[in-house]
């Protein structure tokens, strides 16, 4: 059964290869980017099956305008992928504010943006599935990440509590937690700065190994998409999907240690409740 998507940051990467296998496999797609000439060759080669959009997702006007394209041209929105985003490389110490805010608008607030644009008009159809692209780094603080780590934290936290009131209106959610991926990601996308010689040991060392993996992460970005396209037509999908054998390792290893951690602590956390009553 054909179904109506609407990808973010379909330019390049995951969100490129993503448009590409929706496209092949009979659905239509709003393809929105910032730069939609990037994408005129999806028009020419798919036609009336593909709308491209200009889209900065942080503007709540350009995504409502965005999302009724959707509405006017295909009837509603199926599948709405919230993949647009991007991380630097730097300590917390030399990450200007701005940097922090331009990270946390980008991937935070502009997946919040463009959700709550697609709202409105997936409650009157009564159906649909949310598709929220977090990370590894989304589960995991990742050194010289911090401000792209604060934002997936909040997308999962946001995604969470998401997936719990559209659930109530039929519409489905998925959090995607990619590892490493062949994309533009690791490389003009980011900006990586080794930075201050008493935080080598983790930021220096991300920015050398970003570099040195750079079109060598284990992931392929059309399995990803295939994969994407199968949870897509889940009648009851995952809540959270790692992608990526390194994504699988990393966020075992984290959650066994926050179990632990969590038993560690046990009898000095219970500690702080009224004691209860005798008789």
């Amino acid at each position: 059964m054909s179904q109506r998507w609407f990808i973010t940051g379909s330019s390049r990467g995951i969100g490129r290869a993503l448009a590409e296998a929706v496209l092949h496999a009979g659905h239509r797609v709003v393809a929105s980017a910032r730069e939609p000439a990037l994408l005129a060759d999806l028009e020419e080669r798919y036609g009336n099956a593909v709308r491209t959009v200009a889209l900065d997702v942080t503007d709540p006007v350009a995504a409502a305008e965005a999302i009724r394209v959707a509405s006017d041209n295909f009837g509603g929105i199926d599948v709405l992928v919230n993949n647009a985003g991007y991380g630097n490389i730097n300590s917390v110490e030399d990450t200007e504010l701005d940097d922090f805010r331009r990270q946390i608008e980008t991937n935070l607030f502009g997946t919040i943006v463009v959700t709550k644009a697609a709202i409105p008009l997936m409650r009157q159809q009564r159906g649909g599935h949310i598709i929220q692209f977090s990370s590894v780094g989304g589960r995991i603080g990742a050194p010289g990440r911090s401000p792209y780590s604060a934002a997936k934290w909040g997308v999962e936290g946001f995604s969470e509590v998401l997936a719990r009131e559209m659930a109530l209106i039929g519409v489905k959610v998925t959090i995607i937690e990619p590892g490493g991926f062949r994309t533009d990601f690791a490389g003009a996308s980011t900006e990586l700065s080794e930075g201050r010689p008493e935080y080598d040991a983790v930021v220096g060392r991300a920015a050398r190994m970003q570099r040195q993996l750079n079109g060598r992460q284990p992931g392929d970005p059309a399995r990803a998409a295939q994969v994407i396209l199968e949870v897509a037509a889940m009648d009851k999908p995952p809540l959270r999907l790692p992608l990526g054998s390194d994504a699988v390792a990393a966020i075992e290893q984290a959650d066994r240690a926050k179990l632990e951690e969590i038993e560690r602590w046990r009898i000095l956390s219970l500690s702080t409740d009224y004691p209860q009553s005798g008789g």
